[in-house]
């Protein structure tokens, strides 16, 4: 496996013809969010600007035209769906869609990135471009069938692992891991002065997240002090459904904890981060946590993040120096998250030594930092340096 991570050297290699293939079910720009549009839209501006060629293509939308072009971005978007409810016609839409957009793919083409189901194994018959599989959540066996592609970028060292393990030896370095970026470049300092008594939560609302540890947090709060809980709860969003938000709000008092819904546009979000103390993300989700965007963009706006004990988080928080990681494995998780907390609540030079560490996030995982890793990974695939 290669690793890319902690060199940020301005690319100044050859110009490439990238292509970008979005899956068919959010359009781009992620109006609708998702994680993986949010990246690859602030990415794709980023390869532009540094003089590339770049096609973005994702599905059509109603209120986007069908082509168009944004910051020395070429957009297509091609006919998709909305995200049906069983697996199986998931997959069977992928592959409709995937077809589709290989035809908008230029023959002569030097990188395409997709983290489409279908399009890994497709493109190879039809384009001689780099394949470069963006593998964004946890491998289930289909690595074995992307013999054609490039590479596998994980962006974790957990998936990393986990794609490795699906692999002959032989096939190990066509691996590597590239951290996500920050969603935007932050240019407006961490302003600690309207930093409230507040502890934020943004993510789905999914039993998967572990909010339920909150429980007991909430019913020890200080005076003054609120927990937020930003995040989609529809099963169509991603969320666990109406059922589930209501048991989940019987475990709360009223007026500890307040349930806002979903925040998609960037700048409102930023509003709740920029506020923020402390980020909590609890997640239990042992092989669906694969990142965690959110807490990196609370890190960048000097929220403290305290966070379960996933490997993914591993990557860029550290317990003590820039952020809480608490068990949740064990039988008084509630507990160990409730300690966490109330250690930064009770200290405000604590909060603020970490949170001063968590920003540095800005620097080292900033749009234009991983972009420059990817172009250079993008270099060495199309100079044969595999």
């Amino acid at each position: 496996m290669q690793s890319a991570q902690g060199r940020n050297e301005e690319h100044s290699g050859p110009q490439l013809k990238i292509v970008i293939i979005q899956g068919a079910f959010l359009p781009v720009p992620p109006v609708m969010g998702g994680a993986c549009e949010k990246m690859w839209h602030a990415l794709a501006q980023k390869f532009a600007a540094r003089g590339h060629t770049v096609l973005h293509i994702s599905r059509k939308w109603p209120t986007f035209p069908d082509r168009e072009e944004i910051q020395g971005v070429h957009h297509l978007r091609v006919t998709g769906y909305s995200t049906p409810s069983k697996l199986l016609t998931l997959k069977i839409l992928d592959a409709i869609y995937t077809v589709r957009t290989i035809r908008a793919i230029p023959m002569d083409a030097d990188i395409v990135v997709t983290n489409t189901f279908w399009a890994p194994v497709i493109i190879p018959l039809f384009r001689r471009a780099k394949v470069y599989v963006d593998v964004a959540r946890m491998p289930k066996g289909q690595m074995k069938f992307y013999r054609n592609a490039a590479r596998l970028r994980a962006n974790s060292t957990p998936v990393a692992n986990a794609i490795l393990a699906e692999l002959p030896e032989v096939r190990h370095s066509r691996v590597a891991m590239i951290p996500n970026p920050l969603p935007d470049e932050a240019t407006k300092p961490v302003n600690w002065a309207i930093k409230e008594c507040s502890i934020l939560y943004c993510g789905r609302v999914h039993p998967e997240k572990g909010l339920e540890l909150l429980a007991m947090l909430a019913k020890v709060l200080p005076a003054g002090w609120k927990i937020s809980i930003v995040g989609p709860w529809k099963t169509a969003e991603g969320g666990g459904g109406d059922a589930y938000l209501s048991s989940l709000k019987t475990l709360f008092e009223p007026n500890r904890v307040d349930f806002i819904g979903p925040i998609y546009e960037m700048e409102k979000l930023n509003l709740w981060y920029e506020k923020a103390a402390i980020f909590v993300y609890p997640s239990v989700a042992e092989k669906g946590e694969t990142f965690g965007l959110a807490p990196l963009e609370a890190m960048a706006w000097g929220g403290v993040p305290v966070v379960s004990d996933l490997q993914c988080f591993k990557d860029f928080i550290v317990d003590g120096v820039n952020g809480r990681i608490f068990n949740h494995r064990v039988t008084d998780a509630q507990t160990q998250l409730m300690d966490c907390a109330l250690s930064l609540i009770n200290n405000g030079e604590l909060r603020r030594t970490l949170g001063t560490s968590a920003s540095k996030v800005r620097q080292t995982h900033s749009p234009i930092s991983v972009a420059d890793l990817f172009l250079a990974d993008f270099a060495r695939l199309t100079e044969n340096a595999v």
